[in-house]
């Protein structure tokens, strides 16, 4: 049987709330209370219940508001060698 390759997230149309957390490093504690909290009109898509991000719409935003400096992690990562 042949496995096809996962699209990286870059890659993604369409990301849910976990994605959207790992690839743009957010804290997922944040964004939750960001998407119960926007009506997201330009960046979300509704499937039943579930909440979808596009990606390159959520990008533009980004861009456009300073809400990735809040959404950010602030977890400090120490790497020992």
């Amino acid at each position: 049987m042949i496995e096809m390759a996962k699209p990286r997230l870059e890659e993604k149309e369409f990301l849910n709330p976990e994605e959207a957390i790992r690839h743009w490093n957010f804290s997922s504690r944040k964004f939750y209370r960001f998407l119960d909290e926007t009506d997201g009109g330009m960046f979300l898509a509704y499937y039943k219940k579930r909440k979808l991000i596009l990606r390159v719409a959520f990008e533009k935003y980004l861009q456009e508001n300073p809400a990735k400096s809040i959404l950010l992690n602030s977890k400090v990562v120490r790497v020992t060698l």
